[in-house]
Parts: structure tokens; C-alpha cells; sequence
């Protein structure tokens, strides 16, 4: 029988990331990619690079009324967030996959409710000019329900490197 990692890369789902690491993902990392349905010519799905933030099992996200996939979600709310530990001091390949519901608020409790936290995470030097910044009239935040892993995965629980090789050192 083959090693996972070592003879071959076929049983990745050796290499999930746990769920105490999927915490530290989402609190180190800031971008995430969204997926989101029909915005794209002829229905094709589409993605961005967005900052997010996870407060209570959802994932935050914020942008204008006219960017595609605000105007997208009006019309499918399916939608899938990809994190990875890209740019992070983490070393290895993270990634984790949700498929969700997106949800767009508009309403002026919630955005006060969230400018302080986005800036917090994403501003903390310059968190009032941040806000300032983003409190304009055509600003929305989108609410991202999970509702399933589509995947994940861990080269830290693969032998070596994850691509054969040699283990980083501390």
C-alpha cells in the first residue's frame, strides 16, 4: 500500500485541516476568494478577491450596491468563500471551501454594528478615517451563511513538505 505524501497525492482526505485550525485560518487571514452565480456573460460564475471577516459562524464581507456580486446574490443567493493561508505566516498549504447563502444588508443599525469591527481587524492604526471611508451612500454589507466544508486542506499533516520535500524547519 502507498504512503499518502510520500508515494503518491491520492487520498488527500488525509490532509484536512481540523477544526481548531480552521479558527486560527480564519482569524489570521483577511482575503478570501467569493464565488458567486450569474454575474459573468452567459451565466458563467465569477469570482473576487475580497476582505472578510468571521464574527459567530458567519463570514462578513462589504462592498458597493453596484458591484457584480452584490447585483448577483439579488438574483441566486448561492455563493462559496475559498480562505486560504496565503500571505499568512503559516507555513504550508491551508485552504478551507464553504458553500453558503449571501445575504445583503443595507441597513444603517448594521453597518454602524460593523464599521468599528472591520476596522479593527482591517485598520487598527487608522480605524476612524477607515470608517469615514467606508460610510458612504451606495455601501452594503453581505452576510455569508455556511452551509457545508466543500473542502479543505492541510500540507502540515502530510509527510515533508507536502510535495515531497523535506519538512520546514522551525
Amino acid at each position: 500500500m502507498n504512503t499518502f505524501g510520500k508515494d503518491d497525492l491520492e487520498r488527500t482526505s488525509a490532509a484536512r485541516l481540523s477544526a481548531e485550525d480552521r479558527v486560527t485560518l480564519l482569524e489570521e487571514q483577511t482575503e478570501c476568494t467569493v464565488v458567486f452565480a450569474g454575474a459573468g456573460a452567459g451565466g458563467w460564475p465569477t469570482g473576487v478577491v475580497m476582505s472578510f471577516m468571521e464574527v459567530a459562524g458567519a463570514f462578513w464581507l462589504t462592498s458597493t450596491d453596484d458591484r457584480p456580486q452584490v447585483r448577483a446574490l439579488a438574483s441566486d443567493p448561492r455563493m462559496s468563500i475559498v480562505v486560504s493561508n496565503a500571505g499568512t505566516t503559516s507555513w504550508g498549504r491551508q485552504m478551507i471551501s464553504y458553500r453558503g447563502v449571501g445575504t445583503v444588508h443595507r441597513d444603517r443599525a448594521t453597518l454602524e454594528w460593523f464599521y468599528p469591527l472591520w476596522a479593527q481587524r482591517l485598520a487598527p492604526a487608522s480605524a476612524e478615517e477607515f470608517i469615514r471611508l467606508l460610510d458612504s451612500p451606495k455601501r452594503v454589507l453581505v452576510r455569508f451563511d455556511p452551509v457545508a466544508v466543500q473542502a479543505s486542506h492541510d500540507s502540515r499533516r502530510m509527510p515533508g513538505d507536502g510535495r515531497g520535500g523535506p519538512r520546514p524547519s522551525s
